[in-house]
């Protein structure tokens, strides 16, 4: 009983032991991955070059083998699927990261959206509406943006 009422109060992690700080990485790592899931699927076309570039970056940024890739889309996917909106990822971000470690998430992002070239208008609205929910201004997220279309002209 003891255990059910402290992982209530933690977000489903226990609040001390020698996993805690493990599990809490692993929620971060799924919320992250959650925000990339959806900003490539936004609109409404998951292609097989987005999919290709979002396992690219969880292996080279994050250090994931292809079989914890995989595993942690599925688990994001589910978290998806059961959430309602975005903000309890943003809020885990929030109180993890850094400015600058929101700011290479939302480069991240602007990455996958760019993957076929272009930007379409849900895409623009959620990079607005996940730029205000990590707390960014307009422009620290214009200049994320500007950072990575200039990084494809090379």
């Amino acid at each position: 009983m003891i255990g059910i009422i402290k992982r209530l109060f933690t977000n489903g992690r226990e609040a001390d032991g020698p996993m805690a700080e493990g599990r809490g990485k692993h929620n971060l790592q799924v919320a992250v991955c959650a925000l990339f899931l959806e900003i490539s699927r936004i609109d409404k076309t998951f292609t097989r070059e987005e999919m290709d570039t979002l396992l690219s970056i969880l292996r080279e940024k994050y250090g994931l083998t292809r079989k914890d890739a995989d595993m942690l889309i599925q688990e994001a996917d589910r978290e998806l699927e059961n959430s309602v909106d975005y903000w309890q990822f943003a809020d885990l971000i929030n109180n993890n990261y850094s400015t600058e470690e929101k700011i290479g998430v939302v480069e991240t992002l602007w990455q996958i959206v760019f993957v076929d070239g272009k930007m379409d208008r849900y895409e623009h609205y959620l990079m607005n509406k996940l730029g205000n929910l990590l707390r960014l201004s307009h422009s620290q997220l214009i200049d994320a943006k500007l950072k990575v279309l200039h990084s494809n002209v090379k």
